[in-house]
């Protein structure tokens, strides 16, 4: 049976070597964090074993689903909480009952937008909440689905930008949500200034900042537009992971880097180098045009890496 991209599950694993796998696996089995409803993927001399929750040295992969979970719906797994893609109660129940790690089951009634970037939600099992806390990499967030965008799929391209960034680099984070980016990257850059228009996010993010005590994010509650009112300076690289509406503010984003900064813009493309000519223009030069993830048949996520000329 064929599974196409869609329904893959990108989930935590631990890439264990093929001779201490059957053991590592009877472990994660007796410890009950083996992610049963996927199935592992061997990689060279490696195999991946996918678990229901972070832990240290895990990364993100996507899984195809094995037989047990051909008859479970569609869904992604973000903390506690899976958001299906279908309305389907009963479906919903086998899911809460396939992870015990799970506490409520959601399906989206809307989608993605306003000058917020939210969404509602139905809860179609478990308990009726929208908030959970996420682990990444070590790092903790709250997270409340119904009053700030966040997207899990997004924990392995925060690693990648976590490796770019140089000891006492100035970052700036346009549309810093809760703060996931942010606050990865301070673990090596001098200062990072989050920004963002929505006061739930910025407030979630204070949380996050105080729950990791994270000492070197500074939070702003402002619209992009008018960031350059507030902060002065330049940063060495800036993040816009604004996909559906990015290309707006990228003028924004050269503006706050200094010459020869680093950018990394975010966004939805329905075509290789579609926003070539427009970063050229800006005085941009492309490093990479990288494929995140399919986002629907004829739309893929994705990140320009830019340097910004001298």
């Amino acid at each position: 049976m064929m599974v196409s991209d869609l329904e893959r599950v990108d989930q935590w694993c631990l890439r264990i070597p093929l001779k201490n796998g059957e053991k590592v696996r009877q472990m994660l089995i007796n410890e009950g964090v083996l992610d049963r409803t996927l199935k592992p993927k061997h990689e060279g001399e490696t195999i991946l074993f996918p678990i229901t929750d972070w832990r240290e040295r895990a990364e993100r992969c996507q899984f195809d689903p094995n037989s047990e979970r051909l008859d479970l719906p569609r869904h992604e797994l973000i903390g506690g909480i899976a958001v299906m893609q279908e309305h389907d109660v009963d479906g919903a129940k086998r899911i809460l009952t396939s992870r015990p790690s799970l506490h409520t089951v959601l399906f989206p009634t809307s989608e993605i937008g306003g000058q917020y970037r939210t969404r509602t939600f139905e809860v179609l099992a478990g308990t009726p909440t929208t908030r959970t806390q996420y682990i990444e990499y070590g790092h903790r967030f709250t997270i409340d689905l119904s009053t700030a965008y966040f997207s899990a799929r997004l924990a392995t391209e925060r690693q990648r930008i976590v490796s770019l960034v140089e000891k006492d680099e100035r970052v700036l984070d346009l549309f810093a949500g809760v703060g996931p980016f942010a606050i990865s990257l301070a673990d090596r850059a001098m200062i990072v200034v989050a920004s963002d228009i929505n006061p739930n996010a910025v407030s979630l993010m204070l949380e996050n900042i105080l729950q990791n005590r994270t000492r070197n994010v500074m939070a702003i509650l402002a619209d992009a537009k008018k960031l350059a009112d507030i902060i002065p300076w330049k940063f060495d690289r800036v993040i816009m992971n604004f996909p559906i509406n990015g290309l707006t503010f990228l003028p924004i984003g050269f503006n706050f880097t200094r010459k020869g900064g680093s950018i990394h813009f975010y966004a939805l493309i329905s075509k290789e180098n579609e926003h070539q000519d427009r970063i050229i223009e800006l005085g941009g030069e492309i490093v990479t045009e990288r494929f995140i993830r399919s986002y629907s048949p004829t739309q893929w996520h994705t990140v320009y890496d830019i340097r910004k000329k001298e």
